[in-house]
């Protein structure tokens, strides 16, 4: 499965810890990220990650495209709740995308723990069948 890593700047080391703790079922999926997470991430697991540009420069919306071609299954958006963002109507669009193409989405850890759980069990293998 493809999945799709953002975190905003507050949440940043969140998602390293994250893709530490369940590096082992990230390693058996193809990984792309915003540019900042992506560097952090690969670092910190040694994960494969292609790297877009950093979300101020447009990484997001080069996500959001590859979401619109479909070739997205999955996105871990972890987002800061507390402080108002320029990028918002870009977070927006990312989540109206995901709706649109019925890609599954977390936006905070605990939705990305069920997701990621689900993925290893299976239960996201129809995803296969809706994009090939």
């Amino acid at each position: 499965m493809n999945i799709a890593i953002i975190a905003h700047d507050a949440k940043k080391e969140l998602m390293v810890q994250f893709c530490i703790a369940y590096c082992g079922i990230l390693s058996r999926h193809t990984l792309c990220s915003t540019g900042t997470t992506g560097k952090m991430v690969s670092e910190a697991t040694g994960l494969t990650i292609q790297r877009f540009l950093s979300g101020a420069q447009g990484g997001d919306q080069q996500i959001a495209a590859r979401i619109a071609c479909n070739e997205i299954d999955m996105l871990l958006l972890f987002r800061d709740p507390l402080t108002a963002k320029p990028s918002e109507p870009n977070d927006m669009n990312l989540l109206r995308l995901c709706d649109m193409h019925t890609i599954p989405v977390a936006t905070n850890i605990a939705t990305a723990e069920v997701l990621i759980h689900g993925l290893e069990r299976g239960d996201l293998d129809w995803r296969n069948i809706v994009t090939r």
